[in-house]
């Protein structure tokens, strides 16, 4: 996999050079501020493709001594560092695009300048979206913010584009700065977003998406005895998570069989959850209060009668405690 998404990355680092070499010719052809701001990004997306090859290679190290929950952790870092290039890429637009909206300067070409943005973008729309499902599917952060970097470059050349056709039609050509501003505006917009998200990687902010995914691989699992999972808690290190949750089991098992039984359900579950990673459960005696959702075949401490098991979902999984409906069936016991 590792292998995979280094040709991948490497792949999209030749991409951008290539298209961001092709809005070099554009801007040099027209001297337009838009098509200098598109061009910033651009080389925002070449710097962010070297890196990126240098945090794959580094995050596929496997655990160690000294990093005991592996090197994935980088990944995050390295989406802040785009994130905070992307916001010094909108600094920079701003401080071209004011002065030659105070003082404007002839542009020229604006037509197959148009077309080249155009071009660019189309190609950073199709290498965005195969870099955002790979980096969903393959659950890679730098992957991720990479693609919704170069996907927002696509919106950025779409503006750009239309502005200078504009530009053309109305021969207004202070709007070419205007453009360029707004362009500025939405890169600041998306590289802050993107670092709000990498820094939520880092601290390990509860992940929604990542517990649905938990929740429908216990649906599909056989729970060997367990009889429910809560006060479950992720870390991401990269690709690879870490996953701690408390196992609710009979109370009549013995150390050895609760140990072994848990250990059965925890590699059943791994094989379904769509992430790399470990499980480590603490076990929680039932106290004969869930017997309502408990379908161990003789049970020799039984209170009352099973009626179905417990439905895995974000609620549960997260409570530190038993739902409310055990609470009260261990008061009426």
């Amino acid at each position: 996999m590792e292998k995979r998404l280094l040709k991948i990355t490497s792949a999209a680092l030749v991409v951008s050079v290539l298209l961001t070499a092709i809005k070099f010719f554009g801007w040099r052809l027209t001297q337009s501020q838009g098509v200098y701001s598109d061009f910033l990004e651009s080389i925002v997306n070449v710097v962010v493709g070297i890196v990126a090859i240098f945090v794959v290679r580094f995050a596929s190290k496997p655990a160690d001594r000294e990093h005991p929950y592996g090197h994935g952790k980088i990944e995050y870092f390295s989406a802040a560092f785009e994130g905070g290039l992307i916001a010094f890429a909108a600094v920079m637009i701003f401080l071209e695009a004011v002065p030659a909206l105070l003082q404007p300067q002839p542009i020229g070409a604006l037509g197959l300048g148009a077309a080249i943005v155009f071009g660019c973008g189309l190609g950073n729309l199709g290498l965005g979206i195969f870099l955002r499902r790979t980096g969903r599917r393959i659950g890679s952060p730098a992957l991720i913010a990479n693609a919704e970097h170069i996907l927002s470059d696509f919106y950025t050349s779409a503006g750009v584009g239309a502005g200078l056709l504009l530009a053309q039609w109305t021969g207004l050509h202070w709007l070419d700065p205007v453009i360029a501003m707004v362009v500025g505006l939405q890169l600041g917009w998306t590289g802050l977003r993107v670092v709000r998200l990498s820094v939520g990687g880092l601290l390990d902010e509860e992940d929604r998406e990542i517990l649905t995914q938990l929740a429908t691989a216990l649906k599909q699992v056989d729970f060997g005895g367990v009889i429910q999972i809560h006060n479950t808690r992720i870390m991401r290190s990269g690709r690879f998570h870490h996953i701690d949750a408390h196992a609710v089991v009979p109370e009549f098992w013995n150390v050895a069989e609760a140990h072994e039984r848990t250990e059965a359900f925890e590699a059943k579950l791994l094989k379904k959850y769509p992430q790399p990673g470990e499980l480590h459960l603490h076990v929680d005696p039932c106290r004969q209060a869930y017997c309502r959702r408990c379908d161990v075949p003789e049970c020799p401490i039984r209170l009352l009668k099973f009626e179905s098991r417990f439905t895995p979902d974000i609620s549960s999984l997260t409570s530190p405690e038993e739902p409310e409906d055990f609470k009260k069936s261990e008061k009426n016991i």
